[in-house]
């Protein structure tokens, strides 16, 4: 199981950083992304770590403000997310596969969401 947490309300401009923590399974082996829905929204693939090698891969709407990471020893990945804007507003998904997609049905197994809410 995966377990997402560290959403929350934050203003413009600000900062947060998203826990996604597995149970019952070893995350190294995985690749894990990260998704949001927004509301009215579809999903929308966010970002990705590889297991192989570290890689990792970030939609150009995040690219440059948010950075995800993987603490092995820990079983987490966080995704930290700076200057963050109203549009990212989402309940956000941490997710596994084998290896890294931007589409969400080849992921295994889903966390389940946590509320980021940007607002002044």
């Amino acid at each position: 199981q995966l377990q997402a947490s560290g959403g929350g309300l934050v203003q413009p401009g600000g900062s947060l950083r998203l826990s996604c923590a597995a149970s019952g399974f070893a995350l190294g082996g995985y690749a894990i992304g990260w998704f949001r829905r927004a509301p009215g929204k579809e999903r929308e693939w966010v970002s990705c770590a590889r297991s192989s090698d570290g890689s990792t891969y970030y939609a150009d709407s995040v690219r440059g403000r948010f950075t995800i990471s993987r603490d092995n020893a820990k079983n987490t990945v966080y995704l930290q997310m700076n200057s963050l804007k109203p549009e990212d507003t989402a309940v956000y998904y941490c997710a596994a596969a084998l290896k890294c997609w931007v589409v969400g049905t080849e992921y295994e197994y889903w966390g389940q969401g946590t509320l980021v809410t940007v607002s002044s």
